[in-house]
């Protein structure tokens, strides 16, 4: 095999690794998909009509919100006085509280995605 041969198999390869790997680094283009949903799995949102900070949080879900577990407490304020909500949003991921805006970050490191 002639040596301009085997450099341009050589370059071949390496950038097919490379865009293998970026393939396999991003999930085959679902990964934002599919962390959203595994956030929404595992935890439940607690908020409150009128209350800025839920409105950020809802920003923040944009047009996810609908996959989440929410609770209103302007609607449901007998739930969250059960749940013993003392200020929203709160976020109940395994058993636990977490008050305030949380990051899409911060939601997939509590809740393991």
């Amino acid at each position: 095999m002639k040596k301009e041969t085997k450099i341009y198999l050589s370059l071949t390869i390496v950038v097919v690794v490379i865009i293998l790997g970026i393939y396999w680094a991003k999930g085959n283009g679902n990964s934002d998909e599919a962390v959203i949903r595994c956030i929404a799995e595992n935890s439940q949102l607690i908020i409150k009509a009128g209350c800025p900070a839920c409105a950020s949080q809802e920003n923040l879900l944009k047009e996810n919100i609908d996959k989440f577990n929410v609770t209103d407490c302007s609607v449901e304020s007998k739930k969250c006085i059960d749940l013993g909500i003392a200020r929203i949003p709160t976020w109940i991921i395994n058993g636990e509280k977490y008050e305030g805006v949380q990051s899409i970050e911060k939601l997939k490191e509590l809740t393991g995605c």
